[in-house]
């Protein structure tokens, strides 16, 4: 199953592709991501499919630094809750431990090592793919998040002692020092950032004990993410349908996987993707008919119905009433998740 990242990673993306000549949604195409998840941040999209728009921009536009620049625009926001709960430790030592101990609920395949010694404190990075090392303007990019979320810990003036990168030197070394404001060093073992062991006991002045136990608890409750193919893919098919969007081949797209991936799967877990749908079809629809000035005929198109006749059809069978009854007070009776749904389009 491939990992999974917040598209939120994408926030900056359009602005920084426009900034050196690229149509976002043309390079997004390309790079099979669905252009809807730039204004959904929540939506998990397939690791690989971002790397490969990373590397294709960066090619395309012949701007080697394109990772650092998407980086640069980026910060704890960009992290959703894991940047929430780092932004309220009382350290930044405690706050570097809090976003190695979440931040895969933000990247599934990203992983930081912490190693101390009297004098330096050394936060590696790893990320997890298929080549032995992950490509070079991923790397850019979460090396550089990693950077700005310390830095707004300290504020800007604020510069590690030195930054390892594994693979040689780019043309311009110079954008590199700048960007981390410190020796930058290619070729290396790893890639990491390196600060002085005096840095983790600053105090973060806006850190609040209580909100922090808070969100612990809400993102300790988010990292129990669906681990079954049935689990993922009901997650993906409850956003998707929130966006009026979502077939099977769209499901695949975010899981980075071929349809028939899904369906052999899904049948292995004793289900389908059809009982999926029509299951989020029945939870959303009862939320939609709600709101008397929505038309019919939009709630069809959004759940994926070729024709409101087949909504009603469907709607009759799965709670016992029609749709006018419910909306008039008439409860709706509640079925079985896996009866068959009418025909979509």
């Amino acid at each position: 199953m491939a990992d999974l990242i917040r598209s939120a990673s994408l926030s900056y993306y359009p602005e920084i592709a426009r900034s050196v000549g690229l149509d976002p949604r043309q390079m997004m195409r390309k790079a099979r991501l669905p252009l809807a998840v730039l204004d959904k941040p929540d939506t998990p999209i397939p690791v690989a499919s971002l790397r490969r728009l990373l590397e294709m921009s960066a090619a395309v536009s012949g701007a080697e630094d394109f990772g650092l620049r998407l980086a640069e625009r980026g910060g704890l926001t960009n992290f959703g809750a894991v940047g929430l709960i780092v932004r309220e430790q009382a350290t930044v030592g405690e706050a570097i431990a809090a976003f190695s101990r979440f931040i895969h609920v933000h990247h599934e395949g990203m992983k930081l090592d912490i190693v101390r010694d009297k004098q330096t404190v050394t936060v590696r990075l790893h990320l997890r793919g298929r080549r032995p090392t992950a490509p070079r303007q991923s790397i850019d990019t979460a090396l550089g998040s990693v950077h700005r979320i310390i830095q707004s810990l300290f504020g800007s003036d604020w510069r590690p002692q030195e930054v390892h990168l594994h693979y040689p030197p780019p043309h311009d070394r110079k954008r590199y020092r700048d960007f981390f404001g410190c020796r930058v060093v290619f070729n290396a073992d790893d890639d990491a950032i390196l600060l002085s062991a005096h840095d983790m006991e600053r105090r973060i002045p806006s850190a609040h004990p209580l909100v922090a136990n808070y969100l612990r608890k809400r993102i300790e409750a988010i990292e129990n993410r669906p681990a079954s193919w049935e689990e993922k893919v009901d997650d993906v098919v409850r956003s998707l349908l929130a966006s009026g969007d979502c077939t099977v081949e769209r499901v695949a797209e975010h899981l980075a996987c071929t349809r028939r991936t899904i369906h052999r799967h899904l049948a292995a877990s004793g289900t389908s993707f059809s009982a999926i749908l029509d299951a989020q079809r029945a939870d959303l629809v009862i939320q939609l008919i709600e709101d008397p000035g929505r038309p019919l005929a939009d709630i069809a198109a959004q759940l994926g119905f070729s024709a409101q006749s087949a909504m009603a059809r469907w709607f009759r069978g799965r709670f016992g009433c029609t749709i006018t009854d419910c909306r008039k007070g008439a409860r709706p009776l509640a079925q079985p998740a896996n009866m068959l749904p009418a025909s979509a389009a």
